[in-house]
C-alpha cells in the first residue's frame, strides 16, 4: 500500500467516523446518507484493493456511537447481534434470493435491542453494543412497549428486534421543549437518548413511548425451521412484530417497488432506511459464514439509492435561529422523489467551502436524504464566490465567523434581543395548543420578524398596524390579510387560560402542566399567585422542580412585563378552580386502548373520565385501576400486562354499566 492511499484511507475513516458520532450523538448531520454510502463504498473497494485494513474503520465494527451515554452493566450477548450487509441493487437483492423463498421486511431506523425470557418471563434485556457486549437496561422493561413481560411458554427465548420512535411521537416530544438546542435531531436520535436515561427517569421513558419492534425469533427450544413462522410465534406471544410479506426473487422486485411507493408517499409513521430480505429456511441461514461483522446468510439489507438532480443555484438565503445563521439554497425547482424541491439547508459554512460552493448561476446536485430532506451533495461547476452578510438579516446587528474545537465554522448574531432567536417560541404561541392563530405558518412568522412586525407576542395583536405592508409580502393580498388578521382577534378574545399559560413558553410547563394549574388556583388567580412568588410544588403532579421554573421565568422583567402587556391586550376568561375530585370515576386511573364505540372517540371518553373525578394515563402499571378494551381477550401488550398486574380489564359497555352517569 502506497503512502497516499493509506493517508486517503485514515482520511475517509476519520470522516466516516466524525459523522456517523455527529448522527448518532443527535448533532446536525454533517454528510447524507447518500455520501456516506459513497464514502464507505470506496473505503471498502481500497481496503480490498490493497488488502489493509486500518484501525477503526467502519467496514470492521457495529457502530457504538449511539449507546455511549447508555447505562447499565455491559454484558456478553448469548448469540452475537451481527449487521448485514447492505446493497443498493434489487437485481442483487435477487441474486441473493436465488431459488429459495423469502422475506421482506422494513429495515427500520432505531436502536436493536435483544429480549430472553426463561421459564415464562422476561429476563433480561440488552442493547446491541458492539454485536458483541451490550448494555443491560431489563431495568426499564415497563417503561417500554411492545412486548411481553410474561409469555406462555416455558422455555428459553431469545428475540431481536428495533426499539423505535414515531414520527408523531418525535414531532410531540420535540414541541414540548422550548429550548431548540435541547430539541432532538432525528427520532433516532430521540430513541438513543431516552435509552440513555437512568431509572429515576421511567416515567419520562414511559411518556416517550418508544415502541420494540420484534423482527426476528433468534432462538427457540421449539422446532420452528420457517422464519415466517417463528414471526406468527411472536404475534401470539404479544410481540408488536415487524410488516413482512413472503416473496421469492420473481415477485421481490414489483414488491420492493410497492414497500418503496409506501415511504415515497409517507405512508410510514416509523422511521425506516431501508428493506431487509432473508430466508424463511432459517436451518439454512445459519449456515452462513461471518465476513468482518457481517452473517453473510442471515439477511441482506436493500438501501435506496438517491436520486439526483441537477440544478442551478440562485441565491443563498441567511436564515436567522435560536443559536447560528443557517445558510439556505434557493435553487431552480427540480423533481425529486415525488415532490419539487427548490431550497436546501447548507448547514454551516464548513460545508459550503467543502462543496466548493460559488455564487448565483453555479450549476449544482440535489438530493432527498432518505427520501425525506432535501440536501446539496455536490458542485459541478462554480461560478464567482458566496458572499457573507455582515449583518444579521433578523436585528440589522454585526455578524461573526466562529469556529468550533472540531473546526466546523458557523454565522452567529450575538445580539441577546435578536427576535430571530425566538421563532422556535413564537411558534408554539401561535400553535393550536397555545393561542391558536391560524394562518401563521413557521415560514410566515420567519417572513414577519425578517421584516420588523414582530418582535414580541405582545406584537402578534398589534398586527393590523402592518397590514398595508403584509399585503404586499409573497404569498398574501388583501383578502389572505384579511383572513390573518380576523384569526389573530379570535385569539386575542377567545384563548382560556390553560392555552395561554401553555402558549407563554415557560420551561417544563406544558397544556398538562398548564391544566393542572389552572385546576389548583383558576383565573386570574394564578396571575395573583404568580405575583406573590407562590411556591406550586404541592400542586399535584407538579413537583418542585418545574415550579421552580415558573417562579425563576417570572422573576425575570422581560418575562414580568411581556406577561402584563400580554393580559392587557388579552380577553382571557374567568375560570373557577376545580373542584375536589368527585363523580363515578373520582380517583381512579384508568387506560383506555382500541376503539371505542359509545364515545366519538378516545379524547371524548378521557374527557368524560376526567369530568368525573378519574384520571387515563397511556400505559398500564401497578397504579392502573382499570383497563378498558373492547376486546377484553386480546393478547396486546396491555391486556398481557393488566393479567399480569392483576388489573380488571372492562369493555366499554362494562364502563358505562359501573360508572356511567
Amino acid at each position: 500500500m502506497t503512502e497516499l492511499e493509506k493517508s486517503r484511507m485514515q482520511d475517509m475513516i476519520r470522516r466516516l467516523n466524525q459523522a456517523s458520532e455527529a448522527y448518532y450523538g443527535g448533532r446536525d448531520e454533517t454528510m447524507s446518507n447518500f455520501e456516506w454510502d459513497a464514502l464507505f463504498d470506496e473505503l471498502s473497494r481500497l481496503e480490498a484493493e490493497t488488502g489493509v485494513v486500518l484501525p477503526d474503520s467502519p467496514t470492521q465494527k457495529v457502530s457504538t456511537a449511539a449507546e455511549e451515554n447508555i447505562a447499565g452493566a455491559k454484558e456478553p450477548h448469548e448469540f452475537p447481534a451481527l449487521s448485514l450487509a447492505k446493497t443498493k441493487s434489487v437485481e442483487e437483492l435477487c441474486a441473493w434470493a436465488g431459488e429459495r423463498e423469502i422475506w421482506l421486511s422494513w429495515k427500520l431506523d432505531g436502536l436493536t435491542l435483544v429480549l430472553s425470557y426463561d421459564e415464562g418471563r422476561l429476563t433480561r434485556i440488552l442493547t446491541r453494543g458492539n454485536g458483541s457486549v451490550g448494555s443491560n437496561i431489563t431495568f426499564m422493561k415497563d417503561a417500554l412497549r411492545g412486548f411481553p413481560t410474561k409469555i406462555d411458554y416455558r422455555g428459553h427465548l431469545v428475540v431481536r428486534g428495533e426499539a423505535t420512535i414515531s414520527y408523531p411521537e418525535f414531532e410531540r416530544i420535540n414541541a414540548s421543549i422550548t429550548d431548540p438546542d435541547q430539541r432532538f435531531a432525528n427520532p433516532r436520535n430521540l430513541a438513543a437518548g431516552t435509552l440513555a436515561l437512568d431509572a429515576k427517569s421511567l416515567p419520562e421513558v414511559r411518556e416517550r413511548n418508544v415502541v420494540f419492534n420484534a423482527f426476528t425469533l433468534v432462538y427457540t427450544q421449539e422446532e420452528i425451521v420457517s422464519w415466517g413462522a417463528r414471526m406468527d410465534r411472536l404475534d401470539a406471544l404479544g410481540f408488536t412484530t415487524v410488516d413482512r410479506e413472503r416473496c421469492d426473487a420473481r415477485t421481490l422486485p414489483e414488491a420492493v417497488e410497492r414497500w418503496t411507493r409506501r415511504v415515497d408517499t409517507g405512508e410510514m409513521p416509523i422511521p425506516v432506511d431501508g428493506l431487509v430480505i432473508c430466508y424463511d429456511d432459517t436451518d439454512y441461514a445459519a449456515t452462513g459464514s461471518v465476513t468482518g461483522h457481517h452473517a453473510t446468510r442471515a439477511g441482506l439489507a436493500f438501501k435506496w439509492a438517491d436520486k439526483v438532480a441537477d440544478t442551478t443555484l440562485r441565491q443563498i438565503e441567511w436564515s436567522c435561529g435560536a443559536t447560528t445563521i443557517t445558510p439556505v439554497a434557493i435553487f431552480d425547482p427540480v423533481p425529486l422523489e415525488g415532490t419539487t424541491v427548490s431550497r436546501a439547508s447548507l448547514v454551516n459554512l464548513s460545508e459550503m467551502d467543502r462543496l466548493g460552493l460559488g455564487g448565483e448561476g453555479t450549476r449544482i446536485q440535489v438530493i432527498k436524504a432518505n427520501k425525506i430532506i432535501p440536501k446539496v451533495i455536490g458542485v459541478t461547476q462554480a461560478v464567482g464566490n458566496y458572499s457573507l452578510p455582515e449583518r444579521c438579516p433578523a436585528c440589522e446587528k454585526p455578524v461573526r465567523v466562529q469556529e468550533s474545537a472540531s473546526g466546523a465554522r458557523t454565522l452567529h448574531c450575538d445580539n441577546p434581543a435578536c427576535p430571530a432567536k425566538d421563532l422556535k417560541k413564537f411558534e408554539r404561541f401561535v400553535s393550536k395548543s397555545g393561542a391558536d392563530i391560524d394562518g401563521l405558518s413557521t415560514e410566515t412568522l420567519r417572513d414577519f420578524v425578517g421584516c420588523g412586525f414582530v418582535h414580541s407576542f405582545a406584537d402578534l395583536y398589534r398586527l393590523a398596524d402592518h397590514a398595508e405592508e403584509i399585503q404586499k409580502l409573497e404569498g398574501f393580498g388583501q383578502k389572505s390579510c384579511e383572513n390573518l388578521l380576523a384569526s389573530v382577534e379570535r385569539s386575542r378574545t377567545h384563548t382560556d387560560a390553560v392555552h395561554f399559560l401553555t402558549a407563554l413558553c415557560i420551561p417544563q410547563i406544558g397544556s398538562d402542566a398548564a391544566k393542572r394549574l389552572i385546576g389548583a388556583y383558576g383565573w386570574p388567580g394564578f396571575a395573583r399567585e404568580l405575583e406573590q412568588d407562590t411556591d406550586f410544588s404541592a400542586v399535584d403532579g407538579l413537583g418542585p422542580e418545574r415550579s421552580a421554573a415558573i417562579r425563576g421565568w417570572y422573576r425575570q422583567e422581560s418575562n414580568r412585563r411581556v406577561f402584563e402587556e400580554l393580559t392587557r391586550l388579552m380577553t382571557i376568561p374567568a375560570a373557577e378552580p376545580s373542584a375536589k375530585a368527585e363523580g363515578s370515576c373520582a380517583g381512579l386511573i384508568f387506560v383506555i386502548t382500541g376503539e371505542v364505540h359509545h364515545f366519538s372517540n378516545r379524547d371524548a371518553f378521557k374527557a368524560y373520565v376526567e369530568a368525573n373525578g378519574g384520571k387515563v394515563t397511556g400505559s398500564v402499571s401497578k397504579k392502573t385501576d382499570y383497563l378498558v378494551n373492547n376486546d377484553p381477550a386480546s393478547t396486546s401488550a396491555k391486556n398481557n400486562k393488566a393479567r399480569e398486574l392483576g388489573i380488571p380489564i372492562l369493555s366499554e359497555d362494562e364502563f358505562i354499566a359501573r360508572f356511567g352517569s
